[in-house]
C-alpha cells in the first residue's frame, strides 16, 4: 500500500476543492445562458460594451421618415450597422413591464446584430431598470400645433411618401377650425399630448393631460438620458453635430443629406394643410395641454442651441462644426 506524505494529502485536497470549484461555475454559467423558466426571446450573456445602441424614439409627424430612410438606412450600409424599425402593436408607444424587461435584455444581448440603430414609435424606456447598460438616445421635436395640424391632414389627405396607401380619414374634408367648432376627436387637445409622454416614459402618470409631473420628468430624461434631441425645424444641424458626435454611426451624414434630392431630404410632407383661423390658435394656445407642451418644446430647442453654438464655436453655422478636439494630452505618466 503507497503511503502519502503530508504534504501530498494537502496538494490532493487542495486539487479536487479546484476542480469541484470550477465545476460548480460551470453549472452556474449553463443556468445563466439557458436562463430560467418563463423567460422568453433570445437570451445570451449581459452586453455592457458602452455605444453599440442608439435608439430613436421617433415622435409621429416631426420628420423622423426623412431622418430615417433618407440618412439612418443609408448610413448603415456606409458605415456598418444593423437598422431595425420597432413595429409597436396597436401604435400604441407604451409596452407592459415585462416587454419592457425583454427588451431590454434582447437589445442588450444580441451580440450577433451589434451595433445596432433601432427605431420606432415607443416612450422612452429605461433600461438601467432592469439591470441594463443604458442604449444612446436621439430625438426630433416640433412645435406641438404645427404637429397636431400635420397629423390631422394626413390622415385626410396622406402624404408624398406612400401615394396609393388610402389613410384613415380619406375623404373627410373637415378642416381643423371646423373640426375644433364641434369639438371632434381628432382635434381634442388629448392629441396635443404626445411628446412629453414619449420622453417622459412608461409611468402612468406620463399619458395623464396636463400632468406636470410629467413634464419635468421628460425634462428630466432629455437632459441626462439623450445624447441629442433637435427640432424639425434644424434638421440639417441635428445631422451635422450627430455626424461630429457620433461618428461610429454617422460620421458623413451631413455630405450624405446634403447630396440628397428635394424629394428625399423631405420626405413625408403631407400632401394638404389648411392654415387654422386666428381665434382657433388662440383657444388652442390657451390649453393647459398646448402650453406645457410648447414649454417642453422650447426646453429643448434652448438645450440644443446650447450645445450647437458649442460645437460651432458660437458661429451657429453647421457647415463650422469643430471637427479638431479643443483639447489636448500633456503631462502623460504611466506607472505600469
Amino acid at each position: 500500500m503507497i503511503s502519502l506524505t503530508r504534504n501530498q494529502h494537502l496538494i490532493i485536497n487542495l486539487c479536487a476543492i479546484i476542480s469541484l470549484f470550477l465545476w460548480v461555475n460551470h453549472k452556474l454559467g449553463q443556468l445563466a445562458d439557458n436562463g430560467q423558466p418563463g423567460n422568453y426571446g433570445p437570451v445570451a450573456k449581459v452586453s455592457r460594451r458602452p455605444g453599440n445602441i442608439v435608439i430613436y424614439n421617433r415622435v409621429p409627424k416631426t420628420g423622423s421618415t426623412t431622418f430615417t430612410n433618407a440618412v439612418a438606412y443609408d448610413m448603415g450600409k456606409i458605415n456598418g450597422f444593423t437598422t431595425i424599425h420597432l413595429n409597436m402593436t396597436k401604435n400604441r408607444p407604451v409596452m407592459s413591464l415585462p416587454d419592457q424587461g425583454t427588451f431590454s435584455r434582447n437589445l442588450t444581448t444580441w451580440d450577433e446584430m451589434l451595433p445596432i440603430f433601432i427605431h420606432g414609435h415607443v416612450a422612452y424606456v429605461d433600461f438601467e431598470r432592469f439591470g441594463y447598460a443604458p442604449p444612446i438616445y436621439i430625438n426630433l421635436l416640433r412645435e406641438p400645433l404645427e404637429r397636431l395640424l400635420s397629423h390631422y391632414y394626413f390622415l385626410r389627405y396622406g402624404d408624398n411618401y406612400r401615394v396609393g396607401l388610402k389613410r384613415s380619414r380619406a375623404g373627410n374634408n373637415e378642416t381643423f377650425d371646423q373640426c375644433i367648432r364641434r369639438s371632434g376627436k381628432d382635434c381634442d387637445v388629448k392629441q396635443l399630448w404626445l411628446q412629453i409622454p414619449y420622453f417622459c416614459g412608461h409611468h402612468p402618470f406620463c399619458s395623464e393631460v396636463g400632468n406636470k409631473l410629467a413634464l419635468e420628468t421628460a425634462k428630466r430624461h432629455l437632459v441626462e438620458k439623450y445624447l441629442l434631441v433637435g427640432t424639425t425645424d434644424r434638421i440639417r444641424d441635428f445631422i451635422g453635430l450627430l455626424d461630429v458626435t457620433l461618428p461610429s454611426y454617422f460620421r458623413g451624414a451631413l455630405e450624405h443629406f446634403d447630396s440628397l434630392d428635394e424629394n428625399r431630404a423631405h420626405l413625408r410632407s403631407t400632401k394638404k394643410k389648411i392654415e387654422p383661423a386666428d381665434d382657433t390658435v388662440i383657444l388652442i394656445k390657451q390649453t393647459e395641454a398646448y402650453q406645457l407642451e410648447r414649454e417642453f418644446y422650447d426646453f429643448a430647442k434652448e438645450h440644443f442651441q446650447a450645445a450647437f453654438l458649442k460645437a460651432t464655436n458660437n458661429t451657429g453655422n453647421v457647415d463650422q462644426l469643430l471637427r479638431v478636439p479643443q483639447y489636448h494630452y500633456e503631462k502623460i505618466k504611466t506607472f505600469h
